[in-house]
C-alpha cells in the first residue's frame, strides 16, 4: 500500500495480520513465507484501511486480529509496544523495567528491531534514555515522521508536506 512513509508490504494469515514491512526492508529482519498475493483477503483491506485513517489523523488506536511470529520473549516485548499510547513515547529501559528486569535493554531492543508489525505495535515510540531516536526498520526519517504525527516529536512536515519529498 502507498503511505506517507513509503511503500508498505502488508501480509497476513488465516489468524490476522502478520507483518508490515517497508519499502527497503532487509528481509533477514522479518522472515516471512508468503503462501502467495490475495488483495482481497480481509484482514489485509481492513489493515490497510486502518493505516489510511491512521496517516490521516483519524485514528489513534488499531483494532486488528494480529498474528505476529517471534520468540516468546520477542511477544513478550511486542505487547509491551501495544500497551504505549497514541503520542507517547518510552525508552528501552522503561520497556526492560516493565518486563521484570532493567537489564535487559539491549535484549529489548534486539526484540523491538524484530517486531514484524511496525506502527500498528509502535515500535516507533521507543526512543533512547535521553529521548533521542535509535534505529528503526523504516529509518529514522519516517520514525520523525511518525512520531510528529502523533505529537511527540518533529512534525510530518519533514517529508515536505505529504510523502518521502
Amino acid at each position: 500500500m502507498a503511505s506517507p512513509v513509503g511503500a508498505l508490504t502488508l501480509a497476513a494469515t488465516g489468524r490476522g495480520l502478520a507483518a508490515i514491512l517497508w519499502e527497503a526492508d532487509d528481509p533477514r529482519r522479518v522472515p516471512l513465507t508468503l503462501a502467495g498475493a490475495d488483495p482481497d483477503h480481509p484482514v489485509l483491506r481492513e489493515a490497510e484501511r486502518q493505516l489510511d485513517s491512521y496517516f490521516a489523523g483519524a485514528l489513534r488506536c488499531f483494532d486488528l486480529p494480529l498474528d505476529a511470529h517471534g520468540t516468546e520473549f520477542q511477544k513478550r516485548v511486542w505487547a509491551q509496544l501495544l500497551r504505549i499510547p497514541y503520542g507517547e513515547t518510552r525508552s528501552y529501559g522503561a520497556i526492560a523495567r516493565s518486563l521484570g528486569d532493567a537489564n535487559l535493554m539491549r535484549a529489548v531492543g534486539a526484540a523491538n528491531g524484530r517486531n514484524p508489525l511496525s506502527i500498528v505495535a509502535p515500535c516507533h515510540r521507543v526512543v533512547g534514555a535521553a529521548g533521542q531516536l535509535t534505529g528503526f526498520a523504516g529509518g529514522l526519517a519516517a520514525k520523525r515522521f511518525l512520531l510528529g504525527l502523533e505529537g511527540a516529536g518533529p512534525g510530518p512536515d519533514l517529508f515536505g508536506g505529504n510523502g518521502l519529498g
